[in-house]
C-alpha cells in the first residue's frame, strides 16, 4: 500500500501536544529493583523513541522519551539470587508470612500505586501508542485486579481454614508456594498482563524476578519505588535489557520454579527449553490465537459489523483476543461487507489523547511493512481491499484494511496478523469455519453471530472442545477477570483468572494425621497457641 499524505496533519508539532500529556524531559533510566534497593547502572541504555511522530521543520521525527538499562549476566544472576534468598528455599520471610500479612503489603503497594496513575498513563500512551481511555482502563483494572486477587484469597484461606477428617484420617489442606517466578509480560498490555501473573505469583508467597517487555519499559519506572517499600527485599526484583542476555542466564541456572510468559510461542519454546531440569518447571504461557468471527446467514448484521469491528480492531487490532479473521455466509456476505466496511471506515485515526481516536500509531518496528506483505499476498492470490483507504500507510499509521475474499494458501488465512487488517472468507456451510478452528494450530476463543438456536447449539457442541471460550453474539474478549482465562493447542498453558491464577502459582499440600486422642491433642496445642502459620484455623473477614 502507498503511503497517504492525508495522514501527515494527523501527526502533531511538539506545540501541538496538550500540557498534561506531553514529555517534558528524556526519562533516563539507570536504576533497577534488586534485593530490595533501587540499584544505579552506570553502563550501557537501550534509546526508546516513541511510535509517535512529531511534525518538524525536517519532515517527521520519532519523538525519543529516554533511555533504560541494558544489564548483562552478572546483574541477572544478582537479581535471581535475591530472590533465591527472599525465597530460602520455602523458608524465608516472605513464603513463610501469613496470609494475612502478605495482603498488608499489596495492599500498601496498590496504595502508593493509585498515586502513579497519571504517569504510568501518559507512557503508556507514549510508549505502544494506547489511546487515553484504553490507557486509563488499563491502569484502574490493574489495581482492580490486585483488589479482586486479595478478596479472592481471602475466600481461599476461609476454606482452607477448617480441618477435614477422612477414614481415620485427620488434615488440613492449603496452598503453598512453589518458588522463584520469572514474570513476563507482552508489549500491547505491558502493565496489566504483566501484573495478571505478577500478582498472584506474589500474593501466594513465591518470590519475583520481572523482566518489562521491550516496549512499555519506561513505565514500570514509576513502580519500581513502590515495590521497594512495599515488599521485603528480595521478593521483587526487576531486570533489563536484551533476553538472551539477561533472560538466558536465568533459565538456564535452573533456579527459576515457574515461567509465567505472554507473548510467542517460539519464545516461550526457547525459554522452556533453557531450563536444565523441565520436568521440575511449571509453566503459565498466553500465547498467539487466531480467533474466528462466525456470521451465520441469520446474524443480526448490524450487531455483527459493530462487535466485528471493535473486536479485530480495538487498539489496532493488537490484541491476542482480538477476532483475527472472519467467516460470513456467502448469503449475506454483501449486506455485512457493506455495513462492516462503513463501520471501520468510520473508525477515527490519530493521536492517543485525542477525543474519539481509537487507531493510533503502531509500536512495533517495521509493523506497517509486515502487515503492508500480508495484504499484498492476499491480493496476488485474489484479494482485493475493499474500504477506502484501506490499508494506506505514512511511517507508524496505518489505515485499517478489509481484505476480501481470503482462502486457503494465503499468509492472511493462517498467520497471526495482530494488526489493523481484517481478512473476510465466505463460507456455505457451517461446517467450513468449523472446520478451520479445528484445523488450526490455536484454540483460544470463537465468536458466533446468529440468532437460530439450534445451529448456535450444534456449533457450541462442536467449538467448545476446540477453543476456551464460545461467544454468542459478541466479540471475542478476556474480561471479567472472574473468568477463566486459557487456550487450547498453541495458544496458552495455565488458566489465568482472579481464583485460577492463585491456584496455578501454588501447589496444595497437606498437614495429615492419624485420627487418634494422641495427635488431637498435639494439633490442638498447635492451634491453640498458633504456632504454626499453616496449621490453623484463624481465617479472614
Amino acid at each position: 500500500m502507498n503511503a497517504n499524505s492525508s495522514f501527515k496533519w494527523l501527526y502533531p508539532s511538539d506545540r501541538d501536544i496538550p500540557d498534561q500529556f506531553r514529555i517534558k524531559d528524556t526519562i533516563e533510566q539507570r536504576e533497577y529493583l534488586c534485593n530490595g534497593v533501587m540499584a544505579e547502572w552506570r553502563g550501557p541504555l537501550q534509546e526508546v523513541a516513541s511510535p509517535i511522530m512529531l511534525a518538524t521543520e525536517n519532515g517527521l521525527q520519532r519523538k525519543i522519551l529516554g533511555a533504560y538499562p541494558l544489564l548483562t549476566e552478572k546483574e541477572s544472576l544478582e537479581a535471581l539470587n535475591a530472590a533465591c534468598g527472599a525465597y530460602e528455599n520455602g523458608h524465608g520471610q516472605w513464603p513463610a508470612m501469613s496470609v494475612e500479612n502478605r495482603i498488608r503489603h499489596f495492599e500498601d503497594f496498590a496504595y502508593r500505586m493509585k498515586d502513579l496513575k497519571n504517569e504510568v498513563v501518559r507512557l503508556l500512551m507514549w510508549e505502544i501508542g494506547k489511546p487515553l481511555p484504553d490507557a486509563e482502563k488499563e491502569f484502574d483494572r490493574t489495581i482492580d485486579y490486585i483488589h479482586d486477587t486479595l478478596e479472592s484469597l481471602k475466600d481461599l484461606d476461609r476454606v482452607s481454614s477448617r480441618m477435614v477428617i477422612e477414614q481415620g484420617i485427620l488434615g488440613q489442606i492449603r496452598r503453598a508456594p512453589l518458588g522463584v517466578v520469572l514474570c513476563m509480560g507482552p508489549y500491547n498490555y505491558p502493565l496489566n498482563e504483566t501484573f495478571t501473573t505478577l500478582v498472584p505469583a506474589l500474593v501466594m508467597g513465591n518470590t519475583v524476578v520481572f523482566k518489562p517487555p521491550k516496549l512499555g519499559v519506561l513505565l514500570h519506572r514509576p513502580l519500581l519505588e513502590a515495590f521497594s517499600r512495599s515488599f521485603p527485599a528480595g521478593v521483587v526484583n526487576a531486570v533489563y535489557g536484551d533476553g538472551e542476555k539477561v533472560v538466558g542466564p536465568l533459565m538456564s541456572s535452573g533456579k527459576i520454579d515457574v515461567l509465567a510468559f505472554i507473548g510467542s510461542s517460539r519464545i516461550a519454546d526457547i525459554l522452556k527449553h533453557q531450563h536444565p531440569k523441565p520436568h521440575r518447571l511449571r509453566c503459565v504461557l498466553g500465547l498467539e490465537a487466531k480467533n474466528a468471527g462466525i456470521v451465520l446467514p441469520d446474524a443480526d448484521l448490524d450487531l455483527a459489523a459493530k462487535e466485528c469491528a471493535l473486536g479485530s480492531l480495538s487498539f489496532n487490532g493488537q490484541r491476542c483476543t482480538a477476532l483475527k479473521i472472519l467467516f460470513v455466509s456467502r448469503k449475506i456476505v454483501d449486506s455485512f461487507l457493506e455495513k462492516f466496511c462503513k463501520t471501520v471506515d468510520q473508525l477515527k485515526c490519530g493521536m492517543p489523547w485525542e477525543a474519539g481516536v481509537q487507531l493510533t500509531p503502531l509500536p512495533e518496528p517495521g509493523k506497517t511493512g509486515y502487515l503492508t506483505g500480508l495484504i499484498e499476498d492476499a491480493v496476488s492470490r485474489g484479494a482485493r481491499v475493499i474500504n477506502q483507504q484501506g490499508g494506506d500507510v505514512l511511517e507508524t499509521l496505518m489505515r485499517p484494511a478489509v481484505v476480501y475474499p481470503v482462502a486457503c494458501g494465503m499468509r492472511l488465512y493462517v498467520e497471526e496478523q495482530f494488526g489493523p487488517v481484517i481478512p473476510v472468507c465466505p463460507f456455505d456451510d457451517a461446517e467450513e469455519p468449523i472446520r478451520y478452528v479445528t484445523e488450526a494450530d490455536y484454540g483460544q476463543q470463537v465468536s458466533i453471530f446468529g440468532s437460530d438456536p439450534e445451529l448456535i447449539a450444534k456449533m457450541i457442541d462442536s467449538l467448545v472442545n476446540q477453543v476456551c471460550r464460545v461467544n454468542i453474539n459478541c466479540q471475542c474478549q478476556r474480561g471479567p477477570d472472574t473468568f477463566p482465562f486459557t487456550g487450547r493447542k498453541d495458544s496458552a498453558e495455565g488458566t489465568l483468572s482472579v481464583s485460577d491464577a492463585l491456584r496455578v502459582f501454588s501447589i496444595r499440600t497437606l498437614v495429615a494425621a492419624k485420627e487418634n486422642d494422641f495427635n488431637k491433642k498435639i494439633i490442638r496445642s498447635i492451634i491453640r497457641e498458633r504456632k504454626s502459620s499453616f496449621l490453623s484455623t484463624d481465617f479472614l473477614l
